[in-house]
């Protein structure tokens, strides 16, 4: 193998043409005119704080997309009202204003909506937040969904729960089921009882106690639940019921095993913030993000200094990673052209992102298939991962220490 000598003229040069080259491309960057993004969430509504919540991270992402070195964006905000048919228009009229690209929504039914619009109108569509399945399978050309189905959010969640019972050394028997009687809630039962038996799990549910999420009052369910004599306790919830329920269990001295949620409520800011030292221990099974991940923490101390009295949680994620899938795009692309822009978020393949998982693809469906899902745990007034071990920052504790004792 012949040697090469570099002198001090040719290191010079060498690098120079580096820095110019450097130079050129943000030079170019900055010459491309700003990308028109149409966000859709809402920011009013039944689904308002849920809506809010996304558009902090839109307020604060751009900064982080520029620290990134990605082209610059103007956003375009459209609020669905919590409502399919104003979701409708007002995707409508964000394209009418020259949204090169749309957003949104968090809830499947208004995306479902949107992703009929867009693809009418041949603008791509990036759904930040919603699980429903048959959005990714009507064969559309402009809509993308990086959030994982909800087959894909239980199958997780039961292997994270493998994963944390070996890492414990213990396992249950017995669980009993608590879940809301409304759309979300029953659908949830239906998958649970249909993913379930895929994973040999080493507990059964001995019963299934379904609740109205408006109640009030849920001693009655609360009593049927200790009364099985479980030792978990498997829950599908919104955050007042959540509240409600844990406060029912101080009171009634049962405390399971643990607390297994598979959906929102027991890890939201207002749970933990309410209930203090008795919201720790739940254990929920969500999309989420990698703690260890470069962008996941300048995102995290982001939010901390902006919002410090918000946790960051799966809105945040998913909504910064459908920015950024728009901004890859476009900086790909070098173009505001619908159609290229959508040739580009076909061969999207970005590493650095912040969900637990490889990284941002598509599959033919415009559905990314890669994402993992995490197991998170309240622990002093925080949330920490505990599975996959690869995406952890915690050991899970594991039985919960008892209400009576804290």
């Amino acid at each position: 193998m012949s040697k090469i000598r570099i002198n001090r003229r040719h290191f010079v040069a060498g690098t120079s043409a580096a820095v110019v080259s450097a130079s050129s491309i943000s030079r170019a960057l900055a010459q491309m005119p700003p990308l028109k993004l149409g966000v859709l969430l809402p920011t009013s509504g039944a689904q308002a704080g849920i809506g809010q919540d996304c558009q902090r991270v839109v307020d604060i992402g751009l900064g982080v997309l520029k620290d990134l070195g990605y082209p610059a964006i103007t956003v375009i905000n459209g609020d669905t009202e919590t409502n399919v048919e104003v979701a409708r228009s007002r995707a409508e009229k964000l394209i009418n204003d020259g949204a090169q690209i749309l957003i949104g929504a968090f809830d499947s039914g208004q995306s479902t909506a949107i992703a009929q619009v867009a693809e009418q109108k041949g603008i791509p569509y990036v759904i930040n937040i919603a699980a429903a399945p048959p959005i990714t399978e009507q064969g559309y050309k402009f809509v993308f969904r990086n959030f994982p189905t909800a087959p894909m959010i239980l199958g997780d969640a039961f292997a994270n729960q493998l994963e944390i019972f070996k890492a414990v050394g213990m396992s249950p028997k017995t669980a009993v089921m608590l879940h809301v009687n409304d759309t979300f809630g029953t659908a949830m039962q239906g998958g649970i009882g249909a993913v379930m038996p895929k994973f040999d799990m080493p507990y059964k549910i001995v019963e299934t106690i379904a609740y109205d999420p408006t109640a009030r009052d849920l001693s009655v369910e609360i009593s049927k639940a200790k009364a099985a004599n479980a030792e978990v306790l498997l829950v599908v919830s919104r955050l007042n019921d959540a509240i409600l329920l844990t406060r029912e269990m101080v009171k009634q001295r049962w405390t399971p095993q643990a607390v297994l949620s598979m959906g929102p409520g027991w890890y939201e800011d207002q749970y933990l913030k309410t209930l203090g030292k008795l919201s720790d221990g739940p254990l929920g099974f969500v999309p989420w993000y990698d703690p260890n991940k470069k962008v996941s923490k300048e995102l995290v101390s982001l939010m901390g200094k902006k919002f410090p009295e918000v946790t960051m949680n799966t809105n945040h994620v998913y909504t910064f990673e459908a920015m950024m899938t728009a901004a890859d795009a476009y900086k790909r692309a070098g173009s505001s052209d619908p159609k290229a822009l959508a040739d580009a978020i076909r061969t999207t393949n970005i590493t650095n992102n912040v969900a637990t998982g490889p990284g941002i693809q598509f599959n033919a469906k415009g559905q990314n298939d890669k994402l993992k899902n995490s197991a998170i745990q309240n622990r002093d007034g925080k949330v920490v991962v505990v599975a996959p071990a690869s995406a952890a920052d915690a050991k899970p504790e594991y039985p919960m220490k008892d209400y009576t004792k804290r």
